[in-house]
């Protein structure tokens, strides 16, 4: 018997019929894991298995070591009511700070679960609400405070957690810890959805440290539970906060992801991409998911998008055709020789194409930035290409004018560009999705730029409520450039996404359904 690279307890064993028996009749049941020749149980299995198979089967040394923390579990802790008491989230705190209504009520929505996802909207202080529900359990359970989050996010959290007098101890998502102390954790992950990815080892080493034995809590704080409005990516923050739903992940997927077979090759491939029964989904989630908007919670400026066509001159548009054209070619003749798969050729196609329309839209953007600066104020400006970034950074006067955010900027020199913006040093921000869109705040700003969307609507979300926050002193417009078919699939295709998951975490009905990007990105190709 060994520990799983999730937390799971594997049984490796030749077979014997005897042995396969005793297996199947265990409870809780386990799976059989084709992939890796074992059983797997949960936790609660170990001490019938010990039984069982005590003497023929011994387990690891590091199994053991889980195992005698099962047999001594931690203290349970004090009750609900004390523990508010403690959080004091109606107090004034030490920096003068106030929670809002909506926090102090989430406050107290933690402290009453063990496992739980905090999935407000972006911009409605979900750091600030999680350590002052953490500071109730280092109080009254002496409970450590082990902190996940992006690196880039670190000093906001020791900035937030040193007003508070608490001390924490942070991880990134790329090095995850492989075990706690005994004397028992709170562990909150911050941007949660980075472990949306059943397969990744980013994940499975973040649901092994969740089914700890020495694990007091678990809270994960996203706004974007559903970056890609999938339910199976929910399904590993399930796991990770014990909700019953994740007990059975094959179960799970039939029922919620349309999980079936598909022969692809020869080979029978499990497929669980799909959506279904999203109102039932929805009601089930609602006990251990908090999710709410930014206009149940504040009263905020109000947000607007506008959709600006971009046209292209004769020769431009020649050029675009021109370059998409030599695309097309070397895909397909790499694709002849074996280098790249045929059935990709719709989606490589549409990446080219937004690569080399977000060249053809500078001279648009530049435009619209120059006039929103002299007229309405800071702008910031989010692309998905570094090169186009770095053009239009160059273009639009350099750090004379603005600050540029993309990932070749230290992670530790990030926040000091943000903080130029936001004391008015300069009037302008350029960033890329991936850099500027994750947990800095920017409502300095009251224009951002979109010189084209990223592929998820988490993504689209986590760019403009950068601005969309407290703090912010006017409206904010939101600009979308829209440069031909390829952007406004792209943005079909958001809208799509972004109502399924306003289904799972709101409720509502389905408006339309519309056709996968592959097939539109093939009626796209025809027609051109």
């Amino acid at each position: 018997m060994r520990l799983g690279p999730t937390g799971l307890i594997e049984v490796v064993s030749p077979y014997d019929a005897v042995t396969q028996a005793q297996l199947r009749a265990i409870r809780p049941a386990g799976i059989w894991q084709t992939r890796r020749h074992c059983w797997q149980f949960p936790l609660e299995a170990a001490a019938i298995l010990e039984l069982q198979l005590a003497g023929r089967i011994p387990p690891t040394a590091e199994l053991q070591e889980w195992l005698a923390w099962l047999r001594q579990p931690l203290p349970p802790l004090p009750p609900h009511r004390e523990l508010v008491v403690a959080a004091a989230p109606a107090e004034v705190l030490p920096d003068g700070r106030v929670l809002l209504a909506h926090q102090r009520a989430a406050v107290r929505w933690l402290l009453a679960r063990r496992g739980a996802v905090l999935a407000d909207a972006m911009g409605l202080g979900k750091t600030l609400t999680a350590l002052v529900a953490a500071r109730a359990l280092v109080r009254l359970a002496d409970c450590r405070i082990l902190v996940i989050a992006p690196v880039g996010l670190h000093p906001h959290w020791r900035q937030e957690a040193a007003s508070l007098g608490l001390r924490l101890e942070l991880h990134s998502w790329a090095r995850l810890p492989t075990a706690l102390p005994e004397a028992g954790t709170l562990v909150i992950a911050d941007e949660a959805h980075y472990a949306q990815n059943s397969s990744s080892r980013r994940t499975q080493a973040f649901l092994r440290l969740a089914r700890h034995p020495r694990l007091r809590v678990i809270w994960l704080l996203t706004g974007t539970p559903m970056k890609n409005g999938r339910p199976v990516q929910l399904l590993p923050l399930l796991e990770a906060i014990g909700h019953p739903l994740a007990h059975d992940r094959r179960l799970f997927e039939e029922r919620y992801c349309q999980g079936h077979w598909r022969d692809q090759g020869g080979r029978r491939i499990w497929q669980a991409n799909g959506a279904t029964r999203l109102e039932e989904l929805q009601r089930l989630l609602r006990p251990l998911v908090l999710h709410r908007r930014k206009d149940q919670c504040l009263d905020l400026p109000p947000k607007q998008r506008r959709l600006i066509p971009v046209a292209l001159s004769e020769v431009a548009a020649l050029r675009f055709e021109t370059r998409l054209q030599a695309c097309v070619d070397d895909y397909r003749r790499r694709a002849r020789r074996g280098e790249v798969r045929r059935d990709a050729e719709a989606l490589a196609v549409l990446t080219a194409l937004r690569r080399i329309g977000s060249r053809e839209k500078l001279p648009r953007a530049r435009e619209l930035v120059s006039d929103l600066l002299v007229r309405d104020g800071p702008v910031v400006v989010f692309t998905a290409f570094v090169s186009t970034a770095r053009l239009l950074h160059r273009v639009l006067g350099g750090d004379r004018q603005g600050a540029l955010l993309t990932g070749a900027v230290p992670a530790a020199r990030r926040q000091e560009l943000v903080d130029r913006f936001q004391a008015g040093a300069v009037p302008l921000l350029i960033a890329t999705f991936g850099t500027g869109g994750l947990g800095f705040t920017l409502h300095r700003a009251r224009h951002v730029v979109l010189l084209e969307r990223p592929w998820t609507p988490g993504d689209v979300e986590q760019a403009e409520d950068r601005c969309h926050r407290i703090g912010m002193g006017a409206m904010l417009t939101a600009h979308w450039l829209q440069l031909g078919v390829a952007d406004q699939l792209v943005d079909d295709l958001i809208a799509s996404k972004q109502e399924r998951i306003s289904r799972v975490l709101h409720g509502g009905q389905v408006r339309g359904r519309r056709a996968s990007l592959p097939v539109l990105v093939r009626e796209l190709l025809e027609r051109w």
